[in-house]
């Protein structure tokens, strides 16, 4: 079993010039439900929750290594057949389905009602200042879904924990009306957000019905393995993610970036490595349901060794966080090569595959060659 936090509230200490803890720290410690701190998550769909009584259903936070007070990342269940009552947060929140299917109700005060169904692996974003319902649609298993938001952040600029939650505020209503379908199929365009010459075919919706099945993807040139990905814009907002696919039996080359990449599997079998320059190695084992996130400016590197492509969705931080190689041109400072890796990292892999009586379908060439391309890197 995972080991999990009960934290207790207490009073803030004299300010001095270690860092305390921020006000989302101390309203999270009142919340009285399990909170994670480690690197990973085992299995979403398994890990222990407890009863929030503020909002009547079990839950915990994550506030795993890599969140770093940017992101928020927690687990709700709803009971079979049951319901999650209807909640008005503040600011926007997507949420990824780890298991079980139901309904979503959406409106804004004094706004039509607009209701969609999900099933396991959708994602979906809950716009703010709307109140939102959950509903269980199965009598027999109940639903995990992971949410995430930047309740940290917002809390730090306004510190009144009750500003977040139920507050009457004037909002048009973002759902349904002349304005069409917030839930609407998403739809495609060509787009360089960075304004630097990167452009990508992003899909921009706000609801995605299966990430385990999308297969509407691209090259990730430049990534290795062969990868292949779907960029996700959230329309209106500056909440962003992607999915990235690869192969089985190999492996993306090493990278960083900023902190709060939340990153959620939908299916495959692997590991990460994620280390500090020039420190000890953190090793991820991961499965469908796993989630983890790699510290700010930490390099990391994932490993498929099982006999389907692995796939990982990565919530991103505000822009903000996201870090140097997000948006520069130039990698090399924050990503390496394959011939420049750590050998110890391919023996591992190696030796991964082994006990599973598999071996590596890297090719060897990628180990020799600075310029080798895999097929679908080609120009």
């Amino acid at each position: 079993m995972q080991e999990k936090l009960m934290v207790e509230a207490k009073p803030t200490p004299t300010p001095n010039y270690i860092r305390q803890p921020y006000f989302y720290d101390n309203w999270v410690a009142k919340q009285g439900i399990p909170v994670y701190k480690d690197y990973y998550i085992a299995d979403g769909r398994t890990v222990e929750l407890g009863d929030w009584d503020a909002r009547g259903h079990k839950a915990a936070f994550l506030q795993l290594a890599g969140l770093e007070g940017v992101s928020e990342a927690r687990i709700s269940e709803i009971a079979p057949g049951g319901k999650i009552a209807p909640v008005k947060f503040a600011i926007e929140e997507v949420v990824y389905v780890l298991q079980g299917r139901g309904v979503a109700t959406v409106w804004a005060d004094g706004g039509e009602k607009h209701s969609f169904e999900w099933n396991a692996h959708a994602l979906f974003r809950i716009p703010g200042n709307h109140w939102v319902e959950y509903s269980n649609m199965a009598g027999d298993v109940p639903v995990r879904l992971l949410q995430v938001n930047n309740l940290p952040v917002a809390m730090s600029a306004m510190q009144q924990a009750d500003h977040f939650f139920d507050v009457s505020v004037p909002t048009k209503s973002m759902v349904g009306g002349p304005e069409g379908d917030f839930f609407s199929d998403a739809q495609v365009i060509e787009s360089d957000p960075s304004g630097r010459g990167q452009v990508r075919s992003y899909w921009v919706g706000n609801f995605f019905p299966d990430m385990r099945a999308w297969d509407k993807l691209v090259p990730f040139k430049g990534r290795g393995a062969g990868g292949t990905t779907v960029f996700v814009q959230f329309p209106g907002s500056e909440l962003t993610a992607h999915m990235s696919v690869f192969p089985a039996k190999t492996y993306k080359k090493g990278h960083r970036h900023g902190p709060a990449y939340v990153l959620a599997i939908p299916s495959g079998e692997g590991f990460s490595v994620m280390w500090q320059e020039g420190k000890e190695k953190v090793y991820v084992p991961w499965q469908e349901g796993s989630i983890f996130v790699p510290p700010n400016r930490w390099f990391h590197q994932h490993f498929n060794v099982g006999e389907q492509p692995g796939r990982y969705l990565a919530f991103h931080p505000l822009p903000q966080f996201t870090g140097f190689a997000a948006e520069n041109l130039d990698r090399s400072n924050d990503q390496f090569e394959y011939h420049q890796e750590d050998p110890a990292i391919r023996a591992h892999f190696e030796a991964e595959l082994a006990k599973r009586g598999l071996t590596s379908e890297m090719p060897a060439e990628a180990y020799s060659n600075a310029d080798y391309k895999f097929e679908n890197e080609k120009d």
